[in-house]
């Protein structure tokens, strides 16, 4: 069983949107090795249109520059990144995406791949409350926690 068959078999019913990628941070990379069926809802394309493709595939006029530069930083220096982005689904139209990546590491803690959870989100109007999604609201709510799982932290906190 390969690391992506293994992720298959905990993904595929989330409806949490999914991308697993390798590791390589520099352009065109990184490549997606496996999206899920909650991220071709979201998105508007289909995992074998994204499969080998890069994350970058997503970003458009919209997208911040400066945002995407910080992901590879985060990426590289912490091995985590979450934020929010201006993604693109394959219509054309523009969505905000929540997006927390974290690796998978092999069993020295080097990473052999990143994961990214993601959902589409909506702005908040005024000041950011005290709510736990803060400025963000999630379009879909949560069916499962992924993040409870083997007492990970929890996604997009």
């Amino acid at each position: 069983m390969t690391i992506v068959d293994l992720v298959r078999l905990f993904a595929e019913p989330l409806s949490t949107a999914i991308v697993m990628t390798d590791i390589d941070l520099e352009r065109p990379g990184p490549t997606i090795l496996y999206t899920n069926p909650a991220f071709a809802r979201m998105s508007g394309y289909a995992a074998a249109e994204m499969l080998g493709a890069s994350p970058r595939l997503l970003q458009g006029p919209g997208t911040s520059m400066q945002q995407t530069r910080m992901i590879a930083r985060k990426l590289r220096a912490e091995g985590r990144f979450h934020g929010v982005l201006q993604n693109y689904r394959s219509s054309g139209e523009a969505y905000l995406c929540e997006i927390d990546v974290r690796p998978i590491l092999d069993g020295g803690g080097k990473p052999l791949a990143f994961l990214a959870f993601e959902r589409e989100v909506v702005r908040r109007r005024g000041r950011p409350s005290r709510d736990p999604h803060g400025r963000y609201r999630p379009i879909v709510p949560e069916t499962f926690d992924v993040g409870g799982m083997c007492g990970a932290p929890a996604l997009f906190a």
